[in-house]
């Protein structure tokens, strides 16, 4: 079928008329005003031959006149990917030959290179092309309508943008249009009107917020010319039945991607063997009901705190660790009606007092132990990793699939989760109080760079020793270095696993750390042990260093040489000043020397377990499934179910292809309100200070470089001396650290992984810069102000 009328199509028919025509015969059939047409189908475009005759014919059936002749691709106007303006369209086109023409332009746009790249960015592999001609509508004026707030992302408010004639002046912009925002449910007046109550019938019929191109024609008529789904949107949150905040809380460990629907189960269950060893009420189903995922990521339901009269008032202060973006989203909230103070308490206060009768004896002894002997503590912390490391015992290779996965969900975390987590908790605790209380003492004292400075070359921090290992390897391949930093990491990784390359070592530190990657705390998420691709990339990173001064471990050094004088002259300083607290303060500076590295080691502590059941899941996976992994597109509930038979292949289809969606989001909303919006996007922009981006200060320093910007570590080329910049870090980005001069993230916070290794290594960083990776481009030259928070692009 080479032609078909716009009224006998509808939804299924994508794959032969494309995305746009699809969507006109679905309005047709929903008895929208749709101006009369007929669409060229792909079967059309695969001869490579334009249906002359048959055109023609139809043209004159259609009444001839002019017409718009418009693309209409399988990949387009679709849920991920609308393709707005990347394929060609041709108004009032007229006559036979013009006609035939623009048809040939239109499959000619296919293969343009912005179309091209748009299909690859977009995760499309290839298209086909049809092409929609309709008869044209002479208009008083035209536009777009929006059924949710493209801007602010609320899916309760319409927004308008209206120009007069036609409306490609408005998509192409080329016009300044007259711009509307309404509440959906608030009636309008005349033309406003009909559009509100289209936009409804069309936001029903499709399911979605819909992108609607119209027409108003001379007599006052209503065209609707186009609805397509809008692909900007993050995903809402779960109906609640009344408005909700959430508070995103991966950007502050470090990862934005989106985790895998068995990655949010697992998360969920390995922490309920704490809650229950405290005297929390678990349900099994939900154990962590206020941890909701949307969009792959995890948020926090901060309604019940926010709500509270005691709580909300100490909100602010508490969530400084979140960056001043989501602090201000929070602090507006609070003037907000929907959210004044309720009676009661957002959790049982016997839970808390059962919980603080269990816990605060065990803390402050562990912390005064810790504190009074640090070089116990540390031991203590490292037995604890052991101990879970022999406790950790999955299955035998006999075991069933519902053995193994009986294994995963309900005791893969006990070794891990108890009270004090093997030991490993009050060392690091204290760690964190001596790192972080001498900044109070020490006010009007000390500057924040200075006591940056005193946690710089921090031993004992069980990333940075895995990071300096990497580099250790990198020196060990020196004399393969044409093989390491010539081939590709994936050809590396392959020749890796088949004993073809010469022993730097990486089995040795594959197996302390093959168990860490990048978003490693997703169980779904494959390990370097599986792939040790992103390491290869890395030591070809190393391999490029040949000033002796910039070598990570000698960098490192003179962090850690730095850190002592500091902390030797502020102890001076404080003695003379302020006595007494000087004197706490320089004990807690001494202890952070030997206690603060340990910050890290309970995360590392975790994945031994986390780990173990992800092997056991894969094998289960690979009893069940096509795929192995296929079984991290279920959550625990389903892939019990598909132990016992349950055939759930069109969920993991559809879960896998929304994950692959979401890794290529190029932003997520700190703040999110259960209507979809944005809360960052409420907020009003303050004045700009030309070429200089603002942010918070991460660690403490000043450095000008070359940008870098990599949103992605698997495959990442830094030379040395560049400043990394990049949507966010966690552990799996740090090894990239060793040889930049700066940092600057978009998200973050300063007790997160990434600055907390930058400070370490002695370079600053820059967090919370809003769209830095857009910004600023790879090339430019950039000084960065840690201390300040700043990042300026210099000039040329």
């Amino acid at each position: 079928m080479k032609l078909i009328q716009l009224s006998q199509i509808d939804a299924s028919m994508i794959d032969l008329v494309g995305g746009k025509a699809a969507g006109l015969g679905e309005m047709i059939k929903a008895g929208e005003r749709v101006p009369d047409g007929f669409c060229v189908t792909v079967e059309a475009h695969a001869t490579g031959e334009v249906p002359e005759a048959e055109l023609v014919e139809a043209y004159e059936r259609l009444g001839g006149g002019k017409v718009a002749v418009r693309s209409s691709a399988t990949a387009e106007d679709l849920p991920q990917a609308s393709f707005a303006g990347q394929q060609d369209t041709y108004l009032n086109v007229e006559g036979g030959e013009a006609l035939i023409d623009a048809v040939r332009r239109c499959w000619d746009s296919l293969h343009t290179e912005r179309a091209v790249a748009y299909r690859a960015n977009a995760g499309i592999e290839d298209a086909a092309m049809a092409v929609v001609v309709q008869r044209m509508v002479d208009p008083e004026q035209a536009g777009v309508l929006f059924t949710a707030n493209p801007i602010t992302g609320r899916r309760t408010q319409m927004v308008v943008d209206a120009a007069k004639g036609l409306g490609t002046a408005i998509v192409d912009g080329a016009v300044v249009p007259d711009h509307y925002e309404f509440d959906d449910d608030a009636a309008q007046d005349g033309w406003l009107e009909d559009l509100r109550t289209a936009g409804l019938r069309l936001r029903e019929h499709f399911g979605s917020p819909q992108d609607i191109e119209w027409a108003v024609d001379r007599d006052g008529t209503l065209w609707l010319l186009q609805s397509r789904p809008i692909t900007t949107l993050f995903p809402a949150p779960p109906a609640t039945g009344e408005t909700r905040l959430y508070l995103e809380i991966g950007h502050i460990q470090g990862m934005l991607r989106p985790m895998t629907p068995m990655g949010v189960s697992m998360l969920k269950a390995g922490a309920a063997p704490w809650f229950e060893a405290v005297g929390a009420k678990v349900e099994r189903r939900d154990p962590l009901p206020r941890m909701v995922p949307i969009g792959g990521r995890l948020y926090f339901d901060l309604t019940d705190f926010l709500r509270n009269k005691a709580i909300r008032k100490r909100l602010g202060v508490s969530l400084e660790v979140y960056g001043p973006r989501v602090q201000g989203a929070v602090r507006r909230m609070l003037d907000d009606p929907r959210f004044d103070p309720r009676p009661g308490l957002p959790f049982r206060m016997r839970t808390v007092i059962k919980a603080t009768a269990l816990l605060v004896p065990r803390a402050v002894a562990g912390l005064v132990s810790a504190l009074a002997r640090p070089e116990a503590a540390r031991a203590q912390a490292y037995r604890g990793v052991e101990r879970i490391r022999r406790l950790t015992v999955p299955p035998g290779e006999n075991a069933t699939a519902a053995e193994r996965l009986r294994w995963a969900t309900e005791d893969a975390h006990r070794s891990v989760m108890d009270l004090d987590m093997q030991g490993v908790m009050w060392p690091l605790v204290a760690g964190i109080m001596a790192g972080t209380v001498p900044a109070s003492l020490l006010e009007g004292v000390a500057t924040e760079e200075e006591l940056d400075t005193v946690l710089g070359g921090m031993p004992y921090n069980v990333t940075t020793e895995m990071d300096l290992a990497l580099w250790g390897l990198a020196v060990k391949a020196r004399e393969h270095r044409g093989l390491f930093g010539n081939t590709s990491s994936e050809e590396l990784a392959a020749r890796y696993r088949e004993g073809g390359l010469p022993d730097i070592g990486m089995a040795a530190f594959l197996e302390k750390y093959g168990l860490r990657a990048a978003a490693e705390i997703d169980v779904g998420t494959p390990r370097w042990a599986e792939d040790p691709a992103p390491l290869f990339s890395t030591i070809a990173n190393y391999l490029r260093v040949d000033d002796p001064d910039q070598a990570p471990d000698r960098r490192f050094e003179q962090a850690a040489a730095k850190a002592e004088r500091m902390l030797a002259t502020l102890a001076r300083r404080a003695a003379r000043r302020r006595p007494i607290r000087g004197r706490i303060a320089t004990f807690l500076m001494r202890r952070s020397r030997k206690l603060t590295g340990l910050r890290e080691i309970a995360k590392f502590a975790w994945l031994i377990p986390l780990q173990a059941a992800r092997q056991q899941l894969l094998l289960v996976g690979e009893e069940l499934f096509e795929q192995a992994d296929d079984i991290m597109f279920l959550d625990l509930v389903e892939a019990r179910q598909a132990v016992q038979g349950a055939d759930l292949r069109h969920v993991i289809a559809a879960r896998r292809a929304e994950y692959e969606r979401e890794l290529r989001r190029p932003t997520v909303p700190g703040a999110l309100l259960s209507d979809g919006t944005d809360v960052e996007a409420l907020a009003p922009q303050g004045p700009a200070d030309d070429g200089v981006l603002t942010g918070m200060a991460g660690a403490a320093g000043r450095a000008t470089g070359r940008a870098r910007v990599i949103r992605d570590p698997a495959d990442a080329h830094i030379e040395p001396g560049e400043i990394l910049v990049a949507p966010t870090t966690d552990p799996g980005w740090t090894p990239l650290f060793l040889t930049t001069a700066g940092l600057v993230t978009e998200t973050g916070s300063p007790v997160a992984h990434g600055p907390t290794v930058a400070r370490e290594y002695g370079i600053p960083a820059v967090i919370c810069v809003r769209n830095a990776t857009h910004e600023i481009k790879t090339g430019q030259l950039i000084t960065i102000d840690g201390a300040a928070g700043t990042v300026r692009i210099e000039e040329g």
